[in-house]
């Protein structure tokens, strides 16, 4: 059985986030971020975590929802990552119209949706990432990423691969394998353009 490590990290102090920072890039070569928002700072330095974000459900962080906007339809057009002092990130930029959704948690065994055949993802652990608000590239009107798969990050970090961006009742379904098991992971989006983050820590 696998050993869970879970991080605790401690609440430390409120800011505001105005614009973009070094933090808010998503180092890949897309535009820098015009997100404005409240976060909680702690020591792990990644933009937007808080102390929900390392309070465990059976060993992991909890997994993080949010609804995506109304009419959303979009379409991964990218996916990349980058690497941070604390943490390493995972983009996926979205053609289309409308604000995603997500629902992003630690899974024992990625399975793909639909067919429930496994898939095979390199690292200790695996974060499943699904994206609402998603549609087939003719109702977006964007071009479908076709790029590698598995995007493989740079050695020595916390992200190893991700895998896929299929699209399955209106859901992109992705997978990230990760180095260390439970790290704490934030997730958020950046706009112009469109693209959800999820930042995990090292």
């Amino acid at each position: 059985m696998m050993r869970v490590r879970a991080a605790l990290v401690p609440f430390v102090a409120a800011l505001v986030v105005a614009g973009c920072s070094a933090d808010e890039s998503d180092d890949g070569g897309g535009a820098a971020s015009t997100v404005t928002e409240t976060v909680t700072s702690t020591p792990t330095s990644m933009p937007g975590a808080t102390p929900s974000d390392v309070a465990t459900d059976g060993g992991n962080p909890r997994p993080k929802t949010a609804p995506a906007g109304e009419g959303a339809r979009l379409t991964v057009t990218d996916i990349r990552t980058g690497r941070h002092d604390e943490f390493d990130r995972v983009v996926y930029e979205l053609g289309g119209n409308g604000r995603p959704g997500w629902r992003v948690a630690y899974v024992d065994e990625a399975l793909q949706d639909g067919s429930g055949f496994p898939v095979d993802v390199a690292g200790e652990a695996i974060l499943e990432v699904q994206i609402t608000g998603s549609a087939y590239p003719g109702d977006s009107g964007a071009e479908p990423y076709d790029g590698p798969d598995p995007v493989r990050a740079q050695p020595g970090g916390s992200v190893v691969e991700v895998r896929g961006a299929p699209v399955f009742e209106g859901v992109t379904q992705s997978f990230i394998g990760v180095s260390e098991p439970g790290a704490p992971f934030t997730v958020d989006v950046l706009t112009d353009p469109t693209r959800l983050v999820i930042d995990v820590q090292r």
